[in-house]
């Protein structure tokens, strides 16, 4: 059963089916996704940047990240569109992050790995250190 749901993009109350944003705006999606289309089905605009189709278009830079990430337009027709690395902003054709962003993060994932284990490596020295045993002399044999 479907339920209602505030748009993703304008705040309006909608019935929400397959999407997360309301009619209206997703008929203003589909009329910049056409836009931009019909701009790089011309051969000479084929080689056009993301920079020259917001240009050329007035559709908002978001847009065409959308339409990327969602395959709608295919970077491989199109070899000098890229989007921005979620992180440092660096043209990137696939994924979220660049190559660099994704090598920190996992170095700065082992860097907190290690220092965990050191951290739980020290705990056990620790209590081993502070264990004290006691003899019972009246039990004793």
């Amino acid at each position: 059963m479907a339920e209602l749901a505030n748009c993703s993009r304008c705040g309006a109350i909608f019935v929400k089916a397959l999407r997360d944003i309301c009619q209206d705006c997703y008929h203003e999606e589909e009329k910049a996704f056409q836009t931009v289309n019909t701009f790089l089905r011309d051969q000479k605009n084929r080689k056009a940047t993301m920079i020259d189709i917001i240009n050329a278009t007035g559709v908002q830079e978001s847009y065409i990240i959308k339409f990327i990430r969602e395959k709608r337009l295919l970077l491989s027709k199109f070899p000098n569109l890229s989007y921005p690395c979620e992180i440092c902003g660096i043209g990137i054709t696939s994924g979220k992050l660049c190559k660099d962003c994704q090598e920190s993060i996992v170095k700065d994932l082992k860097r907190e790995e290690e220092l965990e284990r050191k951290v739980e490596r020290n705990k056990k020295m620790n209590s081993v250190a502070n264990t004290y045993y006691t003899m019972d002399k009246q039990n004793r044999k």
